[in-house]
């Protein structure tokens, strides 16, 4: 679908935690209707103190196509997210959406592991719930640096997901003990494709694997961007291509933001 660049309205933006932020925005209706993986293109506002130029990417948490509302969650870090974490209900923010390509899930998809890290998970829980809609099974490994920083697994509980948790305060996150549960996972019941978003190393474990175990992978990519629209070459990246020697360039805003784990260079 065609992208809406429109006004939107702010109907709350409140912290979930120390780092992050849940904003409900009010978009066009079409706009609301996006794919899992997808983002949007927000207009940060300007203050004394920072004033971002570009707009920031930013992956749809949730979208409500009935009342066209949609939803972002977001880690407060730089100049662009200081200035989002500002507004209030009744703001307004100019937003461009949806963007890029989504996550493709199959037909004959029975069960799917997701994989993410922190603000990741953002972008995995939309694609679990459509996975649920096709009454495919999701396991759900989620990352955190402690406990307090896990999030949205409410949202994986909601679906019956099989919900794991690892951080880094008792080692569980560490690559090789992720390993080990996506393989005694796929041991258990095989999992047809895996996806994640968040974290570079946990990308090419899952890489590692799809490609030792002939599984179907995608991974959503985080890339800093300006005009999201592919007319500024700001985000292009390489990768590999099937039956090319050399890697190709693409952009991932619209070449993405969602690619197979066969492409993806670290």
């Amino acid at each position: 679908m065609t992208a809406i660049d429109s006004k939107s309205l702010i109907i709350s933006n409140e912290w979930v935690n120390d780092e992050y932020k849940h904003m409900v925005v009010q978009v066009d209706h079409k706009a609301a209707d996006v794919k899992p993986g997808q983002f949007f293109n927000l207009l940060c506002p300007q203050t004394d103190q920072d004033k971002p130029f570009f707009r920031r990417p930013m992956s749809t948490y949730f979208a409500n196509r009935q009342n066209g509302t949609v939803e972002f969650l977001y880690k407060v870090t730089g100049t662009g997210t200081r200035t989002l974490a500002l507004l209030k209900a009744n703001d307004s923010l100019p937003v461009l959406g949806p963007l890029g390509k989504g996550f493709n899930l199959k037909d004959h998809y029975q069960h799917i592991l997701v994989l993410g890290r922190g603000v990741g998970l953002a972008t995995l829980a939309p694609l679990a719930e459509a996975a649920a809609e096709k009454n495919i099974f999701v396991t759900a490994l989620l990352s955190a640096r402690h406990r307090d920083s896990l999030m949205s697994q409410s949202r994986f509980l909601d679906v019956n997901a099989n919900v794991i948790e690892v951080v880094d305060t008792d080692n569980s996150s560490s690559v090789d003990n992720v390993e080990s549960i996506i393989l005694a996972e796929h041991h258990k019941r095989p999992i047809d494709a895996m996806f994640t978003c968040g974290s570079t190393r946990l990308t090419k474990l899952l890489q590692k694997i799809a490609n030792q175990h002939n599984i179907d992978g995608e991974v959503a990519l985080e890339q800093h961007m300006a005009c999201g629209i592919g007319m500024c070459y700001c985000c292009v990246k390489p990768f590999h291509v099937e039956g090319e020697s050399e890697p190709r360039s693409k952009r991932v805003c619209v070449d993405g933001p969602v690619f197979s784990l066969k492409e993806f260079i670290a």
